[in-house]
C-alpha cells in the first residue's frame, strides 16, 4: 500500500510540473516576435509560471479524495499556502523588474494612453496582493473565517482570469491562435475546477444528507455531535481521519469545518461522530445544534491514519487534539487488536480533560497506557505536569525509540516541539506523523 501511495504521489507530482511548465515552453514553439533584452524576457516568464501556479491552486483545494491520499489533506493545504506565496513572488516580481529596465512604461503619460490589457495586469497584481494580505492576517484584520474564505475566492477569480486576459491582449507570445487556444483552455479549465467544488460536488452532497441522532457534552467545553446517514448507507473511514462538516445551510454555503471523527472506524450502521472543542466563531455554536438536525459531511479525508507495520503505537495529543486519538483508540479495542498502545495526553487542568473517564474504562478494554500531562495539576497530583518533551517520552517509552509509530495532533507549538523531541531521540520522519488544521 505504502508503495502504490508513493508511486501515486509521484506521478501527481509529474502532472503538477507538466501543468506548470507545459505552458512556458509552448511560448517558444512556434511564431514570436523579436527577442527583446533578456530582463524584459525573464520577467515575463515569471509572470506566465506564476499565472499557471495560481490556476492550479483551484485543484490543490478540490479535495479530489484520490489526489490527497498519498500525502494527507492538511499537507496539501500546506503545500498550498507555500507555492502560493511563491506564484504571488512571481507574478508581482513580473512588473517590478519591468519597471525597472523599461521604466517609461509605467510613467503617467504613458498609463493613460495604455490599453485595458494593461489596467487588467494591475487588476490581477493588486488582487493577488489582497488576497496574501487577507490570508497572512485574517486574525489582525478581524476578518470571520467565513467572511475571509469568500473574499478569498473572489479575489482568486478576479486575480487569474484579469491575468489571462491580460496575457492575451498583450499577444506578444501568444500571436498564434493554438497558444490563445491553450492559455484560454487551462483558464476554463481552472474555473471548471472551482465550479466542480461550488455545484457538481455539492449536488452529490445534496443526496446524502446526515441527521443529528445526538449531542453530548463532554469536559473541556466540548460537545459531541451523533450523526446518522439519512437514506444511504454512509461512507466508511479509517481511524484518525476527518471530514468537512455543514451544519447550519446547504453544501452550496460556501465554507465548510474540517473536525476529526472521534467515533470507531468499526462501527457499524455509518454513524460518525465528531467531538468539537468551543473555540469561537463557529465552534460555539455547536451545543446548540438540535437532535434531528440535518447535515452535511463531506469526507473521508487526511493520512493520519493506522496501519503500519508497527511494535506499539504512541499518540501524543494536547487538548482537542484528542479527538483522532480517540477514534484510533476506540477503533482498536473494537477489533481486539492486541498491540501496546501508549497515549500521553496533555491537558491544561483535571477537569478539562475530555474523555477523561471512557479512558479509564478503555484501559480493560485493550492494552493502552494512559499518561495525563497537566500544565495547572492540583495539589497533590503526583503524574507529569508541564510540557511533553524527550525526557518524558524516554520516561514513558520502551526503546528503541524507532520502532514504534507515533502520531502527535495538537497546538502547533506542541506539535513543532515533539518532532524536536522525537529527532533527538532517533526516530525517523517516516515513523511519525502529525495532524494540523490550518486550512487557511
Amino acid at each position: 500500500m505504502q508503495l502504490l501511495y508513493s508511486l501515486r504521489g509521484t506521478v501527481w507530482i509529474l502532472v503538477y510540473l507538466l501543468f506548470i511548465l507545459a505552458p512556458l515552453f509552448a511560448l517558444l514553439a512556434g511564431s514570436h516576435a523579436p527577442t527583446r533584452d533578456f530582463w524584459t524576457e525573464f520577467s515575463v516568464a515569471l509572470g506566465y509560471s506564476g499565472l499557471a501556479m495560481m490556476g492550479l491552486q483551484f485543484g490543490l483545494t478540490a479535495r479530489f479524495r484520490y489526489v490527497t491520499e498519498p500525502w494527507g489533506e492538511d499537507v496539501i493545504y500546506h503545500f498550498h499556502r507555500q507555492i502560493s506565496l511563491v506564484a504571488v513572488g512571481l507574478v508581482v516580481a513580473h512588473p517590478v523588474i519591468l519597471a525597472v529596465v523599461q521604466p517609461e512604461l509605467f510613467a503617467l503619460s504613458n498609463m493613460r494612453e495604455a490599453p485595458l490589457s494593461a489596467y487588467l495586469a494591475i487588476l490581477s497584481i493588486f488582487s493577488v496582493i489582497a488576497l496574501v494580505v487577507t490570508a497572512l492576517w485574517r486574525v489582525a484584520l478581524k476578518l470571520k473565517y467565513e467572511t475571509w474564505h469568500l473574499i478569498h475566492i473572489v479575489l482568486a477569480v478576479v486575480a487569474i482570469t484579469a491575468g489571462v486576459v491580460h496575457m492575451v491582449g498583450s499577444s506578444f507570445y501568444l500571436v498564434d491562435p493554438w497558444k490563445q487556444s491553450l492559455w484560454i483552455g487551462l483558464t476554463i479549465f481552472w474555473i471548471g475546477l472551482l465550479l466542480y467544488v461550488r455545484i457538481v460536488k455539492p449536488l452529490f452532497m445534496l443526496r446524502r444528507p446526515y441527521r443529528v441522532s445526538e449531542t453530548r457534552q463532554e469536559r473541556g467545553e466540548t460537545t459531541t455531535l451523533v450523526m446518522q446517514p439519512d437514506g444511504h448507507p454512509g461512507f466508511h473511514f479509517s481511524p484518525g481521519q476527518f471530514g468537512w462538516l455543514m451544519v447550519w445551510g446547504s453544501p452550496f454555503k460556501i465554507t465548510a469545518h474540517p473536525f476529526s471523527f472521534s467515533s470507531s472506524a468499526a462501527a457499524k450502521g455509518g454513524c460518525v461522530e465528531m467531538s468539537i472543542r468551543n473555540l469561537g466563531d463557529f465552534t460555539k455554536e455547536i451545543p446548540r445544534v438540535p437532535v434531528g438536525k440535518r447535515v452535511y459531511l463531506d469526507g473521508p479525508y487526511g493520512a493520519f491514519t493506522i496501519g503500519n507495520p508497527a511494535d506499539m503505537h504512541v499518540l501524543i495529543a494536547g487538548g482537542v487534539g484528542v479527538t483522532p486519538m480517540m477514534s484510533m483508540i476506540r477503533t482498536l479495542a473494537d477489533r481486539g487488536d492486541k498491540r501496546p498502545v501508549i497515549l500521553l495526553y496533555g491537558s491544561k487542568d483535571w477537569e478539562s480533560i475530555t474523555f477523561r473517564e471512557e479512558l479509564e474504562l478503555l484501559e480493560a478494554r485493550l492494552d493502552v497506557t494512559v499518561v495525563h500531562v497537566l500544565a495547572n495539576p492540583p495539589a497533590g497530583w503526583a503524574g507529569e505536569q508541564g510540557f511533553i518533551n524527550a525526557e518524558m517520552l524516554k520516561r514513558h517509552l520502551p526503546p528503541p525509540f524507532s520502532d514504534h509509530e507515533y502520531f502527535i495532533c495538537g497546538p502547533g507549538v506542541m506539535m513543532d516541539a515533539i518532532e524536536r523531541a522525537l529527532a533527538e531521540m532517533g526516530v525517523p520522519m517516516s515513523k511519525y506523523h502529525s495532524e494540523r488544521y490550518s486550512f487557511v
